[in-house]
């Protein structure tokens, strides 16, 4: 932040090049101190979403009572060294003398970064505030309220009760193991029916509070303790479910093995009632409040399917999610928190624009692509639309790299994969061609925000495809590729402004259709953050064309 507005903001994983890389962020601090065009000694603070101080007495007094097991605590310990002695750390990922950082180091606790990378990026003055995720800084929900440029914490769900570490367990138990895997179940449910849902009852209880507390029978991360490690790459993080589980709902399904409609049913019930929790707290929330509007944040909010439903399902009338619901977000919340709350300096406008990362100029881009074994041409602003509308209603996968890299999980326009979305066999054309993942998860609709209303069946603003709706029925058929089994698409509403908009209008002008398939330009492995990657990524894959700013790229022959 520079005088509390945004100057950029990255995720590790895209200059590491390994999803969710977890440790020290040092090649993202390179990024936002090179972009701004400053040195480590010009920052006046530095902010951590982590406060290893928060909750201590609850955290000893829970060891105590519980005997968790000496490796977790182990685990627990190393990690707050880490994030006590982020000065040094600073000064060697920078090459610099530690005295030279004047920063003064300032710790926010990990959910009140969640709420402030909600509320302060909101254009609400006055909101109910909710936080919601598998834990941080030993609490897994956080309420509230944000007024102004303060947010008041009215309540907290501590460890080991958690919405999160629910929905991450039964991810584990349907055979998805891999760290962020639970997009994949929320994939998985519209095949199957909830059935389960009166069985859930005894995992997770209500309270009358508007709060949750979990059965804690069916889990081992009270009472045995759950190893995990990130230190250099990928999280892992291990099962976390216990024999109970087994007892009551049966085998576990093995990674890799056939998926049976038990385990779509399963995964439906999961879901729904995930989102009964989700309302339950929202409503008791509102009723608390008397507010009228909510903002949301934590691993939870990336839940798009509940996030579709809250203004239905609860009596909120207005919601804000930013675009970095999860723990990534929690760099730019912290940052918010420190200006706004605790430095008591006014608020800036309403964040819409998630397009905070790397970027590279047309000059760029063509010292690049000098040697390279492919041909490209540059187009004016015009002819790039033109040409490339015409290769995706010829059948193109395109590859579509423009300006700045989004901030958060999802391709927004800017690192996108794109198709025609009246193609019915696109769904099997891009996992054949490029994504190789599994047949059940959707793809997402980009439409034209002032199409909204003729193609959904609820009107909002959707910038950073975070929540699901409805798709009107009639239109099922013009969009196959988008439109999920039930009906529904994550959308993502595209305004005035940028050249995404520019070219999807340009597709509506030549087919009627206001929308394209917008998918994450990867291939297994972070959203591509350079040239170089996306190059790579289009000639490993059968992708049909590549545009890099103004260049058109295609293969020789």
């Amino acid at each position: 932040l520079k005088d509390g507005e945004v100057i950029a903001a990255s995720e590790e994983e895209r200059f590491r090049r390994i999803k969710h890389w977890a440790g020290f962020p040092s090649e993202a601090i390179k990024f936002c101190l090179k972009d701004a065009g400053i040195g480590i000694e010009e920052v006046d603070h530095v902010t951590i979403s982590r406060d290893p101080k928060a909750n201590v007495h609850k955290k000893v007094l829970h060891a105590m009572k519980r005997m968790v097991g000496l490796k977790a605590i182990k685990d627990r310990i190393l990690n707050s060294r880490k994030v006590a002695s982020v000065k040094s750390q600073l000064a060697t990922a920078l090459g610099v003398d530690e005295k030279s950082i004047i920063a003064e180091i300032h710790n926010i606790e990990h959910h009140r970064s969640h709420l402030a990378s909600a509320f302060f990026a909101s254009p609400f003055e006055e909101a109910a505030v909710i936080s919601i995720d598998g834990f941080g800084d030993f609490t897994s929900t956080m309420i509230g309220i944000g007024k102004g440029n303060k947010i008041e914490i009215l309540d907290s769900v501590i460890y080991p009760h958690s919405i999160g570490i629910f929905y991450t367990t039964f991810t584990q138990y349907l055979g998805f193991p891999h760290y962020g895997d639970e997009y994949k179940v929320m994939g998985l449910a519209p095949y199957g029916e909830p059935k389960y849902v009166d069985k859930l009852r005894d995992v997770i209880i209500f309270k009358d509070n508007g709060l949750f507390e979990l059965n804690l029978k069916y889990f081992k991360h009270s009472r045995e303790g759950v190893s995990m490690s990130w230190d250099g790459g990928s999280p892992h993080i291990e099962a976390i479910f216990s024999d109970y589980m087994i007892e009551k709902f049966g085998p576990l399904r093995k990674k890799g093995e056939e998926l049976t409609q038990y385990h779509k049913d399963l995964a439906a019930s999961i879901q729904r009632f995930t989102e009964e929790v989700i309302f339950h707290m929202c409503n008791h929330l509102q009723k608390r409040t008397g507010l009228k509007a909510l903002c949301v944040a934590g691993g939870v909010a990336q839940n798009s399917v509940a996030n579709g439903k809250i203004l239905d399902k609860t009596t909120f009338d207005e919601v804000y999610i930013p675009s970095a619901g999860h723990d990534a977000g929690t760099s730019l919340g912290s940052a918010l928190y420190l200006y706004n709350h605790v430095l008591d300096k006014p608020r800036l406008p309403a964040i819409y624009n998630a397009y905070t990362g790397s970027k590279f100029s047309n000059e760029e881009v063509l010292k690049y692509l000098e040697g390279k074994d492919v041909d490209y041409k540059q187009y004016s602003e015009a002819e790039l639309y033109d040409v490339v509308s015409d290769h995706l209603i010829n059948g193109g996968v395109i590859g579509w790299f423009q300006g700045r890299a989004e901030f958060g999980p999802r391709a927004l326009g800017h690192r996108s994969i794109l198709v025609d979305p009246r193609r019915s066999d696109a769904k099997d054309l891009l996992n054949a061609k490029i994504k190789r993942r599994e047949s059940f998860r959707p793809f997402a609709p980009s439409i034209l925000i002032e199409a909204v209303p003729e193609y959904f069946e609820l009107d909002d603003k959707v910038p950073f495809m975070e929540k699901v709706f409805p798709i009107k029925e009639e239109k099922h058929k013009e969009i196959p590729a988008v439109t999920h089994v039930d009906g529904t698409g994550r959308l993502q509403t595209v305004e005035k402004g940028d050249r995404y908009y520019e070219l999807i209008s340009k597709f509506k002008e030549k087919t009627g259709t206001p929308i394209l398939l917008n998918t994450s330009f990867n291939e297994n492995e972070p959203i591509v953050n350079t040239p170089a990657e996306a190059l790579d990524c289009f000639l490993r894959t059968q992708m049909d064309i590549l545009v890099l700013e103004n260049i058109v790229v295609t293969r020789k022959n």
